[in-house]
Order: structure tokens, then sequence, then C-alpha cells
């Protein structure tokens, strides 16, 4: 049963596939082209155009790019030496030092060679 199912559909189908279709073929149109006959008189001219309309204004340009920067400056002279200042005050005078009394300096011994 499986067979025959399968078998009858592959039939089926190389049955209908093997039909061709006849082709229409459809003859060209005729086409007639008129012969020209001989040139007519010249008419005549025709009135002048009006004049057109004025264009519109065009946009505004870009701005231009920024300059360079300019040159540093050469450096200046130098100026005057000021004058010499005043001599100052005398500073006060300190009281003269007392002598000696009984003051003991006590040095270390010298450490022992490592």
């Amino acid at each position: 049963m499986k067979y025959s199912i399968m078998f009858s559909a592959v039939l089926m189908a190389l049955g209908l596939s093997a039909c061709e279709r006849a082709t229409v073929v459809t003859p060209p149109a005729v086409v007639t082209v008129p012969v020209p006959g001989p040139a007519g008189p010249t008419g005549a001219t025709g009135s002048t155009g009006s004049t057109g309309s004025t264009g519109a204004t065009g946009s505004t340009g870009d701005v231009g790019a920024p300059g360079y920067t300019g040159a540093t400056g050469s450096k200046g002279t130098t100026g005057a030496t000021g004058a010499t200042g005043s001599t100052g005050d005398t500073g006060a005078q300190g009281q003269r030092g007392r002598p000696g009394g009984d003051t003991v300096i006590v040095v270390p011994p010298a450490s022992p060679p490592r």
C-alpha cells in the first residue's frame, strides 16, 4: 500500500509535466509610413517674446579665515641705575661683657679606635 501511493504520485507528476503547451505566434503589425511631400512656403516671422523675470539674489559668502598673529616686538632698552641710598642710623650700643667666672668646660675622652 505504501509503495502504490508513492508510485501513483510519481506517475501523476511525470504525466502532468510531460504535457507541452502550444506556442502562439503573432504576426508583426504592418506600419505604414507616410512619404513627405514638397516643402510649403515660409511662414511669417513671429513677434518678439517678453523679457524674462530677474533672478533671485545670491546668498552671502562665508566669513574669511582669521589672519596670522603678528611678530613679537623687540626688547626695550635697559633703564637707568637708581640713586644710592643714604647711610642708615647707628644702632644702639649693647652693654659691656662681664668678666669670666667659674665656668667649667668638660671635654669627653677620645673614643677607642675600632
